[in-house]
């Protein structure tokens, strides 16, 4: 995320999907959508399951909530958009 600040990401992201915890920061992506289907997104952890994991979509608003696959880089089904 060039351009924020001094050429710095403001995030740390965990992209090892064995070690995610609640809490964690990652970067998904949207599929099923063209739009954004280029776009990561930044999002934190808040349920880390067997096969899949819960992201929170709006930090402004608890009950936004992703289902994302457990993979380095989650992807979220445009559907849960």
């Amino acid at each position: 995320m060039q351009g924020m600040g001094e050429g710095d990401c403001p995030f740390e992201f965990n992209f090892d999907a064995g070690t995610f915890k609640v809490g964690d920061t990652v970067s998904y992506r949207i599929v099923g959508n063209p739009m954004f289907e280029d776009m990561p997104f930044a999002g934190e952890l808040l349920e880390v399951h067997d096969n899949h994991v819960v992201i929170a979509g709006d930090p402004n608003d608890s009950a936004v909530r992703y289902r994302g696959t457990r993979e380095d880089r989650p992807q979220v089904q445009a559907s849960e958009i």
